[in-house]
């Protein structure tokens, strides 16, 4: 007596039913894709200018100074153009949750104080972030707010206003004497001349630079100005620092200048408008 022929049919069909069954478990849907999760937004360690920010579908432009930082461990920093804030986010793919946390409270005019109250409105909450090549767009989730943000470019030392913000000893980093902090900065201008104030006198001088080492040519010429004491602390200070040559380390906007001693000082690069003297 012959065997069943249906046996013979049936037994390897199995294993194609079991492997399409397998294939689809656990997918998200169907077509190519199905089931993958977007990569996490690369923000960490960018910088970004803050080009407009849209309340209720209503958009403002924003003012000079405007941007904002993604650090190290969701930790962000930013300006409104007159204050700074600080934040912490977490980036779940394409999605961004921030907090918002503290904020100075300078007083500024009527405008940035408005513009600056909707940035921090914005930046809040559940956002959806797109990237392009150069731009950053963070959307609510309902698309009425929105913040549109272009890449920062790194400041070169040429041509960038510096304000000098710190004092540096070996690997000691200080503030500057109280009471003297605001005025002092220089531009190494494209004609390779130094100009800039040393926190009470104009100064300039001849300089050259190289990809590490910017080299004072000859003593600064200075004005003649007396100022208060902390002032021209500062200023002999860096006048003796301004005497030959200097390596320097430029960290996106910030500045580090210091001798063959490891003596030296730190500036932070400012918009040309906030800039009025020395120039």
């Amino acid at each position: 007596m012959s065997k069943p022929r249906a046996l013979v049919v049936l037994v390897p069909l199995l294993p194609a039913l079991l492997l399409t069954a397998c294939g689809t478990e656990g997918g998200r849907g169907s077509g190519p894709g199905a089931g993958t999760v977007s990569p996490d937004l690369p923000l960490t360690g960018t910088h970004w200018t803050v080009d407009r920010v849209t309340v209720g579908g209503s958009a403002s432009g924003a003012p000079d100074g405007a941007r904002v930082t993604f650090g190290k461990d969701g930790r962000v920093t930013g300006s409104g153009g007159c204050n700074t804030f600080n934040a912490t986010v977490t980036v779940r793919g394409d999605t961004l949750t921030a907090s918002p946390g503290p904020m100075t409270e300078m007083a500024c005019s009527a405008d940035r104080m408005r513009f600056e109250e909707e940035l921090v409105k914005v930046f809040s909450g559940r956002l959806k972030g797109v990237m392009g090549n150069d731009t950053l767009t963070l959307t609510s989730p309902d698309g009425r707010n929105a913040l549109a943000l272009t890449a920062e470019r790194p400041a070169p030392l040429r041509g960038t206003t510096w304000k000098i913000d710190g004092l540096v000893s070996g690997k000691t980093a200080t503030s500057l004497p109280a009471g003297s902090a605001g005025k002092a900065r220089f531009v190494v201008g494209e004609d390779g001349r130094v100009t800039g104030n040393l926190g009470c006198n104009n100064f300039s001088a001849s300089a050259r630079n190289d990809a590490t080492t910017l080299t004072i040519e000859g003593p600064a010429a200075t004005t003649r100005m007396m100022c208060a004491s902390p002032q021209m602390t500062l200023e002999t200070k860096l006048y003796e620092l301004l005497d030959g040559p200097l390596s320097y380390r430029i960290d996106h906007r910030a500045l580090t200048l210091t001798d063959a001693s490891g003596e030296g000082f730190t500036a932070v690069a400012v918009e040309a408008a906030a800039s009025t003297d020395g120039r």
